[in-house]
């Protein structure tokens, strides 16, 4: 027997929503039921889940990015608090990782990272558990940290066990190349580009509730992305079988691939497993920029080689990741960047080499754009380059070189679903301009401060086009479960469906419940917690949820559908409670044939992917391709390096359009956080330290720094993909930061190689990283 807890998170509870199958199926808009409460400030998130006699836990972190614990004295804050773990005290393994079981739970002796968790402590207020963190004594040897990742190629291995500190290297050998052979071209352009740390920034922090269970195990309650991947590595951490670790999701408060990692899930129940009561722990803050992965930073080499009209012959580039102290997803990440390197063009002849490094800082993970955000900010900025070089329209010199359907990619891949770059370009292209800035200080850059009051202020318009793959890749085995069942209650036919698939606020409780009003015709759905009672949904992450999930929820759906018009002849639909024919006539009651509960539990895959070439970098390792553009109106004081964005534009293919207010909405929020990499995010990292750890010093954009934004989605449906529809929620943020550096660019006349783009880059105080056009 499982004990419970008495917890506040509304996203742990069962979601009914009753709405017509018509107006409220896949297609439509309908309202979340969610939303309501986010608005009013009344959505409980896992930050407010609350059991009876809890305790409070707080972790101890290491202030240096490099170190060897010498001694830890914990005797004051046993006194303060009563319970005080460390290494020594987690019961399974002290290891635990995403694809390396490379972190240790609680360091025991080596320190990799400022931040890195050294002990734990409960206590019975938040307010203790803190002091009595603080009353840990460490006694450190400091040690020179590793944080140029050019340098970490020679040095001593960070983790002794891994032999270098080459994380991956993911080489692509396409065309000429691929012989050895060195394609030449009349026109050449070369640049060095760099992309700063990024963080999520995601409002609500990491938190959660572990309680410990009769039968010897733990019920833990958390914000999270990938409920089973999390069981796994809890359980091992705890000594522990899976199935007596049990996760149901708490509400989540924004993720964007920080939460692909455990934070306190291990910590928490490592707690409560040693005390016998519930402990709850919620990061500051501060502790969530050391709690959590961040975007890797970047240096990337590029040379493009065109003909004299611009058409490209070859690519060559370098590209260099930070993966920080340990590997969390940056294998993935690597290859990402590396098999979507030389963007939505076509290139006959491909050189690139991409690595990931082992450094001291912090460590880097999941963030939307995965590994493809850093390349497209290099090959754009490229792009431009040469139209210039050539004397074409940035948006020509794009159209030119624009990936089709049946092109191939570079790892050999063919494109085989819808690609239509050309049209997202010329559809941007074609907006109408946004009129000149009023006068007025809020339509000036630097806003109401009124620093600018209109001298020195120039306009510039940009492009960007990105390409991004869906889903897992090389050959994972990507899959998500779903169990649906229909049952007559009070008369009328209800639906519930249940995955493990986190909605981590991107509608996907709505779009459960769409799929099953469309395939079975009812108008009451009940979406069930997701936790792991039920098969693995994956993560939510890779843009890939509507299409896995939504696969697996439609195809359990058909399961019980056939059941059940199976049992009367003639009948070949579901609609309105009623069996019917192909025309529509009905033949049979619901209520008549369905004399108990259908159930069906589906785990349903999408086409296998492969591992690519360790050589060549060959293969066939991607789902499906997914495409976006922007164009990008800024007006920049030019003295002042002061940059308002007036306008983004941006025009997308999702396939299909399962919720098309959502989809806008994805689209409008994912640039969101393009432009703030292009213009004010950057975790400043100084010699392993991280300088800027709130949102005091770390910037992201707010209502008044997003402009007005026109969205063009497009619905050229994969024939592949469960509707059609193809993953939406990445590409926005791929093509948004090029975009906006280029209308910077365009404004200034500076290279600006660098992103985000800081005002001393603008005004000339600053040199960036270079590019000489030969």
């Amino acid at each position: 027997m499982t004990s419970t807890a008495s917890t506040a998170s509304t996203a742990s509870t069962a979601s009914t929503q009753t709405a017509s199958s018509v107006d409220s199926g896949v297609g439509t808009s309908p309202v979340r039921p969610d939303g309501v409460l986010k608005v009013r400030g009344e959505f409980a998130y896992s930050s407010d889940l609350w059991a009876d006699g809890m305790l409070w836990g707080a972790t101890v972190r290491s202030p240096h990015p490099h170190a060897r614990i010498v001694r830890m004295d914990l005797t004051e804050a046993v006194k303060i608090a009563g319970v005080v773990l460390t290494h020594e005290d987690v019961p399974g393994g002290n290891r635990y990782g995403l694809e390396h079981a490379d972190q240790p739970v609680l360091s025991d002796g080596l320190i990799r990272y400022q931040g890195e968790p050294i002990a734990i402590v409960a206590a019975d207020h938040p307010e203790t558990a803190r002091r009595a963190a603080a009353a840990v004594r460490v006694e450190y040897e400091v040690l020179d940290p590793i944080t140029d990742p050019e340098a970490a190629f020679t040095a001593t291995a960070l983790h002794a066990e891994h032999g270098s500190n080459l994380l991956r290297h993911v080489p692509i050998r396409h065309g000429a190349y691929a012989d050895g052979v060195e394609p030449t071209a009349p026109v050449v352009v070369v640049g060095e580009y760099t992309v700063g740390m990024q963080d999520q920034a995601f409002l609500g922090p990491e938190s959660g509730l572990a309680v410990p269970a009769e039968d010897g195990g733990v019920d833990l309650f958390v914000a999270t992305q990938w409920l089973h991947v999390d069981r796994t590595q809890v359980a091992a951490a705890l000594g522990l079988p899976e199935e007596k670790v049990r996760i149901t999701l708490g509400g989540v408060g924004g993720a964007f691939g920080a939460r692909e990692d455990l934070s306190m899930q291990v910590h928490a129940s490592m707690l409560a497993l040693r005390t016998g009561k519930p402990v709850k722990m919620v990061y500051g803050r501060e502790e969530s920029f050391f709690g959590h992965v961040h975007r890797h930073p970047a240096r990337m080499r590029y040379e493009h080689g065109a003909t004299e009209d611009g058409r490209l012959v070859y690519v060559k580039a370098r590209i260099l990741l930070d993966g920080g102290a340990y590997a969390s997803s940056t294998g993935a990440v690597v290859a990402n960047a590396a098999t979507l390197g030389v963007g939505p063009y076509e290139v006959p002849n491909a050189h690139i080499d991409a690595y990931g490094m082992y450094t001291n800082n912090p460590p880097c993970g999941a963030m939307r754009g995965f590994g493809a955000v850093q390349a497209c900010f290099a090959y754009e900025s490229q792009m431009d380059r040469l139209a210039e070089r050539i004397g074409v329209d940035p948006v020509e010199i794009r159209v030119r070189n624009a990936v089709s359907e049946g092109s191939v990619m570079p790892t050999g891949q063919v494109i085989d679903s819808a690609a239509p770059v050309a049209e997202l370009l010329g559809r941007v292209r074609g907006k109408p301009m946004p009129a000149p800035a009023a006068d007025d200080p809020r339509e000036r850059p630097g806003g109401v401060a009124g620093t600018t009051r209109g001298e020195g202020v120039v306009r510039g318009v940009g492009y960007g086009v990105g390409i991004k793959n869906v889903a897992f890749s090389e050959g994972f085995d990507d899959y998500s479960t779903a169990r649906v069942r229909l049952e007559m209650v009070g008369g009328e036919p209800v639906a519930s469906v249940h995955t493990a698939a986190a909605e981590v606020g991107q509608g996907l409780v709505t779009l459960q419940a769409q799929i099953v009003r469309t395939e079975l015709g009812v108008r009451q759905v009940t979406v069930v917690p997701a936790d792991t009672s039920v098969g693995s949904a994956g993560s939510s992450s890779a843009s890939r949820q509507s299409y896995v999930t939504g696969g697996a929820v439609k195809a359990a759906c058909e399961r019980v559908r056939a059941d059940v018009l199976g049992r009367v002849a003639g009948a070949a639909a579901l609609h309105g409670g009623k069996l019917t024919t192909v025309d529509g006539e009905p033949v049979a009651d619901l209520a008549d044939v369905l004399t108990g509960p259908v159930e069906h539990t589906v785990e349903w895959r999408h086409r296998p992917t492969h591992p690519l070439d360790p050589v060549t970098g060959q293969g066939v390792a991607h789902v499906q391709y997914a495409f976006a553009a922007h164009r990008a109106v800024v007006d920049v004081d030019t003295e002042l390096g002061l940059v308002r964005v007036v306008e983004l534009a941006c025009a997308q293919d999702v396939g299909k359009a399962m919720n098309p207010q959502a989809v806008v909405g994805q689209i409008q929020g994912g640039t969101a956080q393009g432009l703030g990499l292009a213009v004010m995010e950057e975790i400043q990292v100084v010699d392993g330290k991280v300088r800027n750890p709130s949102f005091t010093d770390y910037l992201i954009p707010t209502i008044l720094d997003m402009p007005p934004m026109t969205v063009d989605v497009l619905e050229l449906a994969d024939p592949h993909a469960p509707y059609g529809l193809r993953g939406v929620g990445e590409p926005p943020t791929i093509s948004a930061t090029p975009a906006v550096v280029a209308a910077i660019r365009a404004a200034t006349g500076r290279a600006l190689t660098h992103a985000p783009v800081h005002p001393d880059h603008i005004a000339g105080l600053t040199a960036t990283s270079g590019g000489d056009t030969e």
